[in-house]
């Protein structure tokens, strides 16, 4: 059954946590190519993406958030970008049982559309189609644009998966709150985002990362009043902060879990996590939400 299936189908579909913080716990040193990975540390890729579908995910996403040319070629990796989507793809498929969904991650490629940066709108549509192509190759069964800030950039990358996919398409982006309200670092939002990110051909369209669930529950309510198309919301766990030397997310599983419910009440079609969440994090969420 494809998401698009489920979604119409009615019921929540659980995604996964975060996929930086279960590799950095894990190995990833800070400042390393967390996509390089799905070459050298495959048993580790197929690890994460099997503890997510164990503890509950209905969907988990593909270890490929910056597996793009921009960004690939700053590591210097450039020219394995196939490779690695292709590979990450692999990876999640052969833990999925019947049912389960494997969504590639398609994040920022870091760079600004020109005249604020120096891409083209082609050069940067051709990178996004690359990434896709190659998630699909790989075995993907959806495609989730995820942590944008610049509607241009996101409404590319969903053009892309569209066109050059047969995969179900959500798109979401990372709103922090201000005196006049939510807006993305690029001034859009969450009722911009919903409209444009669906006009764009996104299946799904929704919120993720941010500073923590309280304002996720804040958004979420801003979008289900914009739309009664599919949501989803993919939450941190709270702003970082440094104890005893190491990052700590602060919300737990237990605090999450009761605004995972609310989430899930307010009619958020697929509920998952984001940086600083892990396996216990969607553990707690079933279980709120009666799995």
């Amino acid at each position: 059954m494809t998401l698009l299936q489920r979604l119409q189908l009615g019921g929540l579909i659980i995604s996964d946590g975060g996929t930086g913080t279960f590799l950095q716990d894990n190995g990833l040193e800070p400042g390393g190519c967390p996509e390089e990975f799905n070459s050298s540390n495959p048993e580790l890729v197929k690890k994460m993406a099997g503890e997510y579908f164990r503890a509950g995910s209905d969907m988990v996403l593909t270890n490929t958030f910056g597996a793009n040319i921009f960004m690939q070629k700053k590591y210097g990796y450039g020219e394995k970008v196939q490779e690695f989507n292709r590979l990450a793809a692999r990876h999640a498929v052969s833990q999925a049982s019947r049912g389960h969904i494997v969504a590639g991650s398609v994040g920022p490629t870091g760079e600004f559309l020109e005249p604020l940066g120096q891409v083209s709108e082609s050069g940067m549509y051709e990178a996004f189609a690359q990434q896709v192509s190659a998630l699909e190759e790989g075995g993907a069964s959806a495609i989730c644009v995820e942590t944008m800030t610049a509607i241009e950039e996101a409404s590319l990358a969903v053009k892309a998966a569209r066109e050059h996919t047969n995969l179900p398409v959500i798109g979401t982006m990372v709103f922090d709150k201000g005196p006049r309200g939510f807006f993305t670092m690029m001034g859009v939002t969450p009722e911009r985002a919903v409209k444009e990110l669906q006009n764009a051909g996104a299946h799904v369209v929704g919120t993720n990362c941010g500073n923590g669930i309280s304002n996720m529950i804040e958004i979420a309510r801003l979008m289900r009043e914009s739309t009664d198309g599919f949501l989803a919301v993919h939450s941190n766990a709270g702003i970082p902060i440094l104890k005893g030397g190491r990052v700590v997310y602060p919300e737990s599983p237990e605090f999450m879990a009761e605004r995972f419910k609310q989430l899930a009440d307010l009619g958020i079609n697929i509920l998952g996590g984001c940086c600083g969440t892990g396996p216990n994090h969607i553990r707690a969420l079933a279980t709120a939400v009666g799995r």
